[in-house]
């Protein structure tokens, strides 16, 4: 059945300490919002309507390339002020209603899933998301009475035998239009001065209609982010969950509590993963490959058999089947290493194409380069791309060989098969089979050493005697 998703993200976190709005901080790199909305988008509603405050352009922003639709709760009235100023970006829509929280960032599709096929089966007017709680909390409970939900009580008004009560709201529901109608009998809360949505619940049961709460989810998984610290435990139990995913599909991990895995990416089976590994934005890596540590890849594409050696960065780049890069490599964004090429220690390769089976093995810059296959990049390898107002290409064609401490000025093109010799400084094209030379002529003079060190000391009366 078609659906529209209201998610709450008006609230101004507080707790967080920060002028950056809560529902923006991030978990793994992405903020927090985006989880919700990308879990609610799988799940194809017809409309996501956001929920933000006045001051909210920071929001609107970020989530400007979501098609999502925002509604502003002018004033501070409370959750359910919040789903009414959401009802009325939704205009004429009178069909079901996904109700989410925008700090709750780690709730799985498949719960949601769950959670509406239920609502669905017993043909509720309200259902109610609900997990397990231990210990102390603050989470409201989830009263029943003769097996059926009668309310939500707050904890701050329960009392001592309600406060026993496990079974606690997680603040998403899904709600019909015939229980939505009641949301406008919700009263002020003499205490707080808002308006709960939780009351709707025991609104809902008093006149009838079927009221459900299904515990479908953990509370780690569904509960609110509020404070920096649980920030912090959210992204190590996410880190667990993707870890965890991706060794049931295959990927090995040395030490699997000391990486961060971007749940935007992907690895393929039979790669390893080695300690102090950063995977972050939309990265795919393939398989076979082998990851080794404190190396960090931003997303980029690496093909299947690829070695990434230790301490090395890779950002936006692509790199191709059976290559290897580092250790202590950079790649910076829009560079393609080629099939089974070779980037050693200390190169960086800035938007430039590696060709396969081309090699630069140590210390060398590579900036704004075409360079074909099979071609040899000597040590000290400098591409000077840059003359002061703007960037010029280097070309190196198939087979062409530059010697270590060489110099290429762009524009300029090394033919096929050229050589160019060590401590060059090209400064013109190499012909095809050329060889490219700026040496000066080596001299050697005989005896020079002595015949200093006797000058020396007929100016030093000291090393006379």
């Amino acid at each position: 059945m078609s659906f529209a998703a209201v998610i709450m993200a008006a609230g101004l976190g507080t707790r967080m300490k920060s002028a950056t709005p809560k529902v923006l901080h991030k978990l793994y790199g992405k903020p927090l919002i985006r989880y919700v909305i990308d879990a609610a988008l799988s799940m194809k509603p017809d409309k996501i309507v956001v929920v933000v405050g006045p001051a909210a352009d920071a929001v609107k922003d970020a989530l400007k390339d979501t098609g999502v639709i925002f509604a502003t709760q002018k004033t501070p009235d409370g959750t359910a002020g919040a789903l009414r100023a959401g009802l009325r970006s939704l205009g004429s829509y009178k069909g079901r209603l996904l109700v989410l929280s925008g700090d709750a960032p780690l709730v799985e599709n498949s719960t949601l899933k769950n959670l509406m096929s239920l609502h669905s089966r017993r043909k509720e007017d309200l259902s109610i998301l609900s997990f397990m709680a231990r210990g102390n909390h603050a989470y409201g409970r989830i009263v029943h009475e003769r097996g059926r939900v009668t309310g939500i009580v707050e904890d701050r008004d329960a009392d001592d035998e309600q406060k026993k009560i496990t079974e606690v709201n997680s603040g998403v529901y899904v709600i019909e239009p015939s229980a939505l109608a009641l949301v406008k009998q919700i009263k002020l809360n003499p205490r707080k001065k808002e308006y709960y949505l939780t009351d709707l619940v025991s609104i809902s049961a008093s006149q009838g209609l079927r009221t459900g709460s299904h515990i479908l989810g953990t509370e780690t998984e569904l509960t609110g982010i509020n404070t920096r610290h649980e920030l912090s435990m959210a992204g190590l139990y996410l880190r667990d969950r993707i870890v965890s995913q991706l060794m049931d599909n295959g990927v090995s991990f040395i030490d699997p509590r000391s990486v961060f895995i971007s749940p935007d990416a992907k690895i393929g089976a039979d790669t390893v993963i080695y300690p102090n590994v950063v995977i972050e934005g939309p990265t795919d890596i393939g398989s076979g490959c082998v990851v080794y540590p404190n190396s960090r890849i931003v997303g980029s594409i690496i093909e299947d058999r690829v070695t990434v050696k230790d301490s090395s960065l890779i950002d936006s780049s692509t790199i191709k089947t059976g290559a290897s890069v580092g250790p202590f490599a950079h790649l910076r964004p829009a560079s393609v290493i080629g099939a089974s090429a070779k980037i050693g220690n200390f190169v960086e390769v800035k938007k430039s194409v590696i060709g396969d089976g081309s090699k630069a093995s140590h210390l060398s810059y590579l900036g704004d380069a075409e360079i074909g296959s099979d071609v040899n990049i000597g040590a000290g390898t400098i591409t000077c791309n840059y003359d002061g107002h703007k960037k010029h290409k280097t070309t190196i064609e198939n087979g062409a060989f530059i010697g270590s401490d060489s110099q290429l000025v762009a524009p300029v093109t090394v033919g096929k098969g050229a050589y160019v010799g060590s401590g060059t400084t090209v400064t013109v094209d190499v012909p095809s089979m050329a060889l490219a030379l700026s040496r000066t002529p080596q001299v050697n003079i005989e005896d020079w050493v002595l015949r200093r060190a006797a000058k020396m000391k007929d100016k030093d009366p000291k090393r006379k005697k």
